[in-house]
C-alpha cells in the first residue's frame, strides 16, 4: 500500500479543551483583531480578549440556565458570529453541539435534534426557533445581553473539560439512508484546524508572505458543515481578521470593504460567483476549495483574475482535512499533501485510506469498531510520487455501463455545469447501454428555446471532450425545474442525490433509452 505522511503535527494537550485556545491567543495577543462584526453604525473590531470574555459570560449563562457538560445543544442559523459565539460557549463548559443546517426539512430535523437527543436549543430566528419544535429556544438576538461574570461555576465546568472529549455531533449528508451522526472530539476539531495552518504555511497569519499585515478573510461556509467551523477554527488558531457572513450573495456586496486576502469556498460558490463576470476582487489572491471536484476551465478563469485556487479534500469523519495545497507548493490537478501528522494511503482497490488524530471516534450513539487505525473514505485516488493526493472517483459513484466500462460522472457534470446557463447536471448510465444526462437551466432560461438547446449541447460537447467516446455523454434532456435541497434532490453541502433524482425523473430518463428516441 503507497502512503504519504507529511510529518509529525499539532495536537490538543491531553487535558486541554478547545477554550484553551481562545485564552492562548488572549495571553499573547488579547487585541488583535480577530473578528469583524457589522452593525448598524458599520464594522466593528472584535479582539480576543472582548471574544472571550463574551464567550465566557454566554457559557456562565448556559450553566445558570441548566446546561450541563455532555448536554446535545443545536444550533440552527445561518453564519454569523453569534453561531460562533454560542458554538465557543457551549464547547467551553463541556457540552456538545449539534449544528442543524438551516434548508433541512422538517423531516431531517426532527431526526437530528431526535436521534442525538438535543434538549438546549439556539436559533437565528423565530421563524428558526418555530421550526425546531422546543418550548424553549434562545435566539441570536438575545446573545449580546448575556454579558454578566460567567461565576465560579464555570471555572470549576472549563478545567473538567478535555481533548478527548466530545465536542459535537455532526451529521453527515449521505447519498442513501437517513443522516448519520458523527462524533468529533475536541482533539480531532483542533488536528485539523491547526495542522491546516501548518500546512499552508503563512497563509492564515499574513496577508502576503512575509507582510506584518494579518492576512483577512470573509467565512461564508455554513457553520452548520464541518469545513466551515475547521476553516474557522483554523482563524482563531492563527488570528486571521475575520468577518462572518451568512451567504455568498452577502460576500459580493462586502467584498470592497473587507478586501479578504484568502477565502475558503465550495466548487458550487466559485463556479456561482464566476458566472457573474466579476473582474476586480480586490487583494484576493487564494481560495481553498473544498468539498467536490473543480472543473479546469473555473481554475482557468480565476487564475486569468489573479487567484490562485489551492484544492484540499476532506471528510466529515476526518474533521474535513486530510490535504491540502499551500501557496508555495500548490500543485494543479492534486488536492495537495496530507496536513502534519495524518497519514494518507491508498488500499489494493484504490480507496483512500487516512489515519491520524483528525479522525473521529466512530458514530452516535457509540464509537463503531472499524479497522484499526485507517478511516476508509469510499473515495479513489492514487498518491504520487511526492506525496500529493489525486481524487479519481468514488467507489459508490463510479457508473458501469451494461458494456462493462466505467465511468466516473463527476468531472462530465463539472464541465457542463460551467456553462453559464446550466444550474445543474446528473450523468446517467449504471447497467445501461450508453451514458446519458439530465441537465437543468436557470430560472431565467426557456428550456425549449432552440439556442438555449444548442447551448446546452455545446457544454455537453465540451464535457465529451474529456472523455473516451464510451465515456461520453450521448443524450441529454433539459428537465423541468431545478435540483434542490428541499426536494431532496442535493445534501445540504450541495452534493447530488442520484437515487433520489433518478426516481424523480425516472420517466424523463426512460425516455432518454427508448429504442426509437432520438
Amino acid at each position: 500500500m503507497k502512503t504519504s505522511f507529511s510529518g509529525p503535527g499539532r495536537e490538543l494537550t491531553a487535558d486541554r479543551g478547545l477554550h484553551s485556545v481562545l485564552r492562548t491567543g488572549r495571553r499573547e495577543d488579547p487585541d488583535r483583531p480577530l473578528f469583524r462584526r457589522r452593525s448598524e453604525s458599520g464594522w466593528h473590531e472584535i479582539g480576543y480578549r472582548e471574544f472571550v470574555r463574551h464567550v465566557e459570560s454566554v457559557a456562565g449563562e448556559l450553566l445558570r440556565r441548566g446546561v450541563r457538560r455532555g448536554d446535545r445543544v443545536a444550533i440552527l442559523g445561518r453564519t454569523g458570529y453569534e453561531w460562533a459565539l454560542a458554538d465557543f460557549a457551549i464547547l467551553a463548559i463541556g457540552a456538545v453541539t449539534v449544528p442543524v443546517y438551516p434548508t433541512s426539512s422538517p423531516h431531517q430535523i426532527r431526526h437530528v435534534l431526535g436521534d442525538s437527543g438535543a434538549s438546549w436549543f439556539f436559533a437565528e430566528t423565530a421563524e428558526d426557533a418555530s421550526r425546531l419544535g422546543a418550548e424553549t429556544v434562545w435566539l441570536f438576538a438575545e446573545l449580546d445581553s448575556w454579558r454578566d461574570e460567567p461565576g465560579t461555576e464555570f471555572e470549576a465546568h472549563q478545567e473538567k473539560v478535555r481533548a478527548g472529549d466530545l465536542a459535537t455531533i455532526v451529521y453527515t449528508s449521505g447519498t442513501t439512508g437517513p443522516p448519520k451522526g458523527c462524533l468529533l472530539t475536541h482533539g480531532n476539531m483542533y488536528a485539523s484546524s491547526a495542522n491546516t495552518v501548518l500546512r499552508t504555511d503563512w497563509l492564515f497569519r499574513q496577508a502576503t508572505e512575509g507582510s506584518a499585515e494579518p492576512a483577512t478573510t470573509a467565512l461564508v461556509l455554513p457553520l452548520s458543515h464541518v469545513f466551515g467551523r475547521t476553516i474557522l477554527l483554523s482563524c482563531v488558531i492563527a488570528g486571521t481578521r475575520t468577518a462572518l457572513l451568512p451567504g455568498v450573495p452577502e460576500l459580493l456586496g462586502e467584498l470592497p470593504t473587507v478586501r479578504p486576502t484568502f477565502l475558503a469556498l465550495v466548487p458550487y460558490a466559485l463556479e456561482k460567483i464566476r458566472k457573474l463576470g466579476l473582474r476586480d476582487l480586490g487583494p484576493l489572491r487564494y481560495v481553498i476549495s473544498g468539498g467536490a471536484s473543480l472543473d479546469d476551465t473555473t481554475v482557468a478563469h480565476y487564475r486569468d483574475l489573479g487567484v490562485e485556487i489551492l484544492n484540499c479534500y476532506g471528510l466529515t469523519e476526518a474533521a474535513t482535512a486530510v490535504t491540502v495545497n499551500a501557496p508555495a507548493s500548490n500543485r494543479a490537478g492534486t488536492v495537495g499533501r496530507p496536513i502534519p501528522g495524518t497519514t494518507v494511503g491508498i488500499a489494493d482497490d484504490g480507496e483512500v485510506l487516512v489515519s491520524g488524530p483528525n479522525v473521529s471516534p466512530g458514530y452516535w450513539p457509540a464509537p463503531v469498531d472499524t479497522e484499526p487505525g485507517w478511516l476508509h473514505t469510499g473515495d479513489l485516488g492514487r498518491v504520487d510520487d511526492d506525496g500529493y493526493l489525486v481524487i479519481t472517483g468514488r467507489r459508490k459513484e463510479i457508473l458501469v455501463t451494461s458494456g462493462g466500462k466505467n465511468v466516473a460522472p463527476a468531472p462530465l457534470e463539472d464541465r457542463v455545469r460551467a456553462h453559464p446557463l446550466v444550474s445543474n447536471c446528473m450523468v446517467v448510465g449504471d447497467g445501461r447501454p450508453y451514458v446519458t444526462a439530465l441537465v437543468t437551466v436557470d430560472s431565467s432560461a426557456d428550456a425549449t428555446d432552440r439556442t438555449v438547446v444548442a447551448d446546452v449541447q455545446r457544454a455537453v460537447d465540451e464535457a465529451n471532450e474529456l472523455v473516451s467516446r464510451a465515456e461520453s455523454i450521448r443524450k441529454f434532456v433539459i428537465v423541468a425545474g431545478d435540483f434542490t435541497v428541499d426536494a431532496g434532490h442535493l445534501t445540504p453541502s450541495m452534493k447530488l442525490r442520484r437515487a433520489v433524482i433518478a426516481q424523480a425523473y425516472a420517466a424523463d430518463i426512460a425516455a432518454l433509452y427508448r429504442v426509437d428516441s432520438k
